[in-house]
């Protein structure tokens, strides 16, 4: 366009002889195809050199008109095709987990929820935060808030929601709409105040976490028993590759013969792991289970191993 422009302004000059804001002016009248009445008098070969502008001045100027207007269509394209894609993933999913705010506590539940292969969708209102991360989680932009926007994250069908929005008025609102829309809903809530946790498992949270007074405690514990602190940290539970700790359902043990009690699984034997938890189905935990503790339905055990030996438990009894 550039080149149309410098060729026009010269011809014009050196042909008519044209002053050059003359020239300049004819050319732009000629390739914008204005047709006002020209500014002096024209001789044949200003004549042809008209012609010929005005053919090369369309053709250029209208694949240039194509090519912005490809570039903006194709932009919004994009970003088109790229919500619905992901709103198809979340139509698709069942039983996932919502994390609401992708802050620092958010983004820590994100990538255990990674590491552990579990499916879950964010919400998150920041464009910023989105376009930074997209590639890398599921986004529904929007207020936590909103109905619609719990809805689309897919909350109809989640399994859990983890609620972690730096102020508490928000979780709180949260926690509410998200009850309502969903009975069955597994809901952890984080707080900064100690007096919001009353106020938010009354909303309907079902465990509210306070990140500040989780990390004041381990700070003193590193003081006063600082090396059992050293010994609970070595205990991973961040991916299938570092695990030390695992739950099963006493139902996942259900193919390996007659199972009345903790003994009768023989988990030490078979993989090397050893039982440190036992959970009842009314939510009541047993530390240390005697070997002889009768296995209740819908009941769990906490095993522990090193990350070799919860491999082969999850292989032996089929563990997802």
């Amino acid at each position: 366009m550039v080149m149309v422009l410098l060729v026009g302004v010269f011809g014009f000059h050196n042909l008519t002889g044209l002053s050059w804001v003359d020239a300049f002016y004819m050319t732009i009248i000629t390739v914008t195809t204005v047709g006002f009445t020209e500014v002096g008098p024209m001789n044949a070969d200003a004549k042809i050199f008209t012609i010929f502008l005005i053919i090369f001045s369309v053709f250029i100027f209208a694949f240039a008109i194509s090519v912005v207007t490809e570039y903006i269509l194709s932009r919004n394209s994009l970003q088109i095709l790229k919500k619905r894609k992901v709103k198809n993933k979340i139509s698709s999913l069942s039983n996932h987990v919502i994390v609401c705010g992708y802050g620092r506590n958010g983004m820590q539940a994100a990538e255990r929820l990674i590491a552990y292969k579990r499916p879950f969708v964010v919400i998150e209102r920041d464009k910023d935060v989105i376009e930074k991360y997209e590639n890398e989680v599921l986004f529904v932009e929007g207020d936590a808030n909103e109905d619609e926007v719990l809805l689309a994250a897919g909350v109809e069908r989640a399994q859990y929601l983890i609620t972690a929005l730096p102020d508490d008025a928000s979780n709180l609102f949260v926690v509410l709409s998200a009850r309502q829309l969903n009975k069955g809903l597994f809901i952890i809530s984080r707080a900064s105040l100690t007096t919001s946790q009353k106020k938010l498992e009354l909303a309907g949270a079902n465990k509210v976490i306070m990140p500040d007074k989780i990390g004041g405690d381990h700070m003193a514990s590193l003081v006063v028993i600082p090396d059992l602190i050293t010994f609970m940290d070595k205990l991973s539970v961040e991916g299938e590759h570092t695990t030390n700790l695992e739950e099963v359902a006493i139902e996942d043990f259900d193919g390996d013969g007659e199972c009345n009690s903790l003994r009768d699984l023989n988990l030490r034997r078979k993989t090397g792991c050893t039982i440190i938890g036992y959970i009842e189905p009314n939510g009541n935990y047993i530390i240390n289970p005697e070997a002889d503790m009768p296995l209740e339905p819908k009941s769990k055990v906490i095993v522990l191993g090193r990350p070799e030996q919860i491999r082969k438990l999850n292989e032996m009894f089929h563990l997802k």
